[in-house]
């Protein structure tokens, strides 16, 4: 395995730190509050960062996503290219694609994903005039059509307690009770609600009743978009914490104690030494999920890998990158707490440690690729 990046890959993470460090001010963060702030969302599309997620892949994606998790710049990113970009252009049909994304390379279109929502959403599909194996009419090159373009491939009923960026998004990706996918409008939602997160995401409750919805992909479509997303967020965890760490180890460098700076002292040390290791791993195993992905290769044992690092391993750094900052670490204003609750909720939306472990005990006991 070679995870070194291409001369496109380093341009785009390059060009995207650049754009996050003028945009994503921690000024400009207090004034944004839970929504996305719209002027850095048209500079990144502009800079054409998330149409190059087609072209640079999933690497390029965690690339990116580390640069926006170093300062938690308040865009939907991650969601709109792992449940809009990648998986319209993996999954969709011709129409799809020629019809989706545009709008998602300019950021007219954002998508996000109800993910995960087991046993949530049921569908109701009509039938009657389905093709040869009696599934939704067809689209214009055979695959599922239907959707925004004419009648719906289905209509969906029932609620996903919170989505991510739901009421910044104009599409949601939906996986019913079959794990299989379907692309809803939110304004055809029955309801989006409100709920409060950890961090300050513009998240809601999606409430369907009877909604339209155009089928996206088949077969395996839900486990290789839950491999993308996975992985996704696995990589901006590493940024998450890394800016947490690079915040941490600035402070205790300078902050003297008895005469002597903090980060002399053992005890700093090995914490901040333990969790550039924990911040590591994340990276390595969000790299390697991303170079199987990209290469076709089986991702879904290596993406829960990634994601239980994410998860296990990223609370524990914001934990630590809080605790060196001292008093000044439980002040709510203070830009090392915003890591400690994008770090927390990023745990909370990737699941705890042992139901992924116990997914990816599955997962070898089926003998399926790692």
């Amino acid at each position: 395995m070679d995870f070194t990046p291409s001369e496109e890959q380093r341009a785009v993470r390059e060009l995207g730190a650049r754009i996050f460090a003028d945009l994503a001010t921690h000024e400009r963060l207090r004034a944004a509050g839970t929504g996305t702030d719209p002027e850095l969302w048209k500079a990144l599309c502009a800079a054409g960062l998330p149409a190059a997620v087609e072209e640079t892949g999933l690497l390029g994606l965690v690339l990116l996503l580390e640069e926006q998790g170093r300062v938690t710049a308040q865009v939907p990113l991650a969601a709109t290219c792992a449940y809009g970009i990648l998986a319209v252009a993996r999954l969709g049909t011709g129409e799809q694609r020629a019809r989706l994304l545009p709008g998602l390379r300019d950021g007219t279109t954002v998508v996000t994903g109800a993910f995960p929502a087991p046993g949530t959403v049921t569908a109701r599909v009509d039938r009657s005039d389905g093709g040869p194996d009696g599934g939704p009419g067809g689209g214009p090159d055979g695959g599922p059509g239907g959707g925004a373009c004419g009648r719906p491939d289905g209509l969906l009923d029932g609620t996903v307690p919170w989505v991510p960026w739901l009421l910044d998004a104009t599409h949601v990706l939906v996986p019913d009770r079959e794990n299989a996918l379907w692309l809803v409008r939110t304004e055809d939602a029955a309801r989006t609600e409100p709920v409060a997160l950890t961090a300050p995401w513009s998240a809601g409750r999606l409430v369907l009743d009877g909604t339209p919805g155009e089928r996206l992909g088949d077969g395996d479509a839900h486990a290789d978009v839950l491999a993308v997303a996975r992985t996704a967020f696995a990589g901006l965890q590493a940024g998450v914490c890394a800016g947490a760490l690079a915040r941490a180890v600035a402070h205790t460098s300078v902050r003297e104690q008895f005469g002597r700076p903090l980060a002399t002292r053992q005890a700093v040390q090995l914490r901040a030494a333990d969790s550039y290791m924990d911040t590591e791993a994340i990276r390595v195993t969000a790299y390697e999920a991303a170079w199987r992905f990209d290469r076709g290769l089986g991702a879904g044992g290596a993406a829960l890998t990634a994601a239980w690092w994410a998860s296990e391993a990223g609370k524990r750094v914001v934990h630590t990158g809080q605790h060196l900052h001292g008093g000044m670490g439980a002040d709510l204003d203070h830009p090392v707490h915003r890591h400690f609750l994008w770090g927390r909720q990023l745990d909370a939306y990737l699941g705890s440690g042992a139901e992924l472990l116990a997914e990816l005990g599955d997962l070898l006991a089926e003998g399926e690729p790692s």
